[in-house]
């Protein structure tokens, strides 16, 4: 299953379905930023998430998954460059596939990377906050004097989106999930077996509409908390 090649490309597709499903909820979640309550949505919803047992369990599924493509993704990678050492003698360009389905390695390697640094931003200080000297998040109070604390995540993001480099950073990160997206989605549907030229044709618009959405929607987070459309 993960040293065939065949396995190898339908391990990638089904851990690239997942991975596109869990970006719907994560944007879903993100996008509560946008009520422009001070956090209080977000900061509800983020706490929500992390306390029921169900996601908690989902989220060791996501590394697994995410971890699992990324290495069957380098193997694949690595495997098509050591078979085709010698490259095509008619170069087709983008009339034989999109310059972004054969630059799936590159990347992939930029969203790596791009992820390392969301991860170190935000899942860090939140999950592990106090331990091993990293700093912890601040708590904030919704329940009237009741007691019950939330992490503030909502005030670490707009800390770290304060710094025009690592908006940057980010935007360029979506747009290389964009790209990665519009080939990964048509493909993985490919690889589990949809052939028929018509769902093809409505997938590829699907996977392009959701390349894009998803994509500006995770851009703009960034943007909005730097320009101060989000206080």
């Amino acid at each position: 299953m993960f040293t065939s090649s065949i396995g190898q490309k339908l391990t990638m597709a089904l851990t690239g379905l997942f991975l596109i499903t869990f970006l719907i909820v994560h944007v879903g979640l993100n996008a509560c930023i946008w009520a422009n309550d001070g956090g209080q949505m977000f900061n509800t919803g983020a706490n929500f998430m992390s306390s029921m047992l169900v996601i908690r369990i989902m989220e060791i599924g996501l590394f697994a998954g995410i971890i699992i493509h990324v290495i069957q993704g380098l193997l694949l990678f690595f495997e098509n460059k050591s078979k085709r050492k010698i490259g095509y003698a008619i170069e087709y360009g983008e009339r034989g596939s999109k310059w972004y389905s054969r630059s799936m390695g590159l990347l992939g390697t930029l969203l790596l990377l791009f992820l390392i640094m969301h991860i170190y931003h935000f899942w860090v200080p939140s999950r592990l906050g106090g331990m091993w000297n990293i700093k912890p998040l601040e708590e904030v109070d919704y329940t009237n004097g009741l007691g019950k604390q939330y992490h503030n995540l909502y005030a670490e993001m707009i800390n770290v989106f304060q710094n025009p480099i690592v908006v940057i950073l980010y935007v360029l990160g979506c747009i290389s999930l964009a790209y990665h997206l519009m080939h990964g989605f048509e493909s993985a549907f490919r690889t589990i077996g949809v052939h028929n030229n018509r769902y093809l044709k409505m997938l590829r618009y699907v996977g392009r509409g959701y390349s894009i959405i998803i994509s500006i929607a995770f851009a703009m987070m960034p943007i909005s908390i730097y320009l101060g459309w989000i206080r």
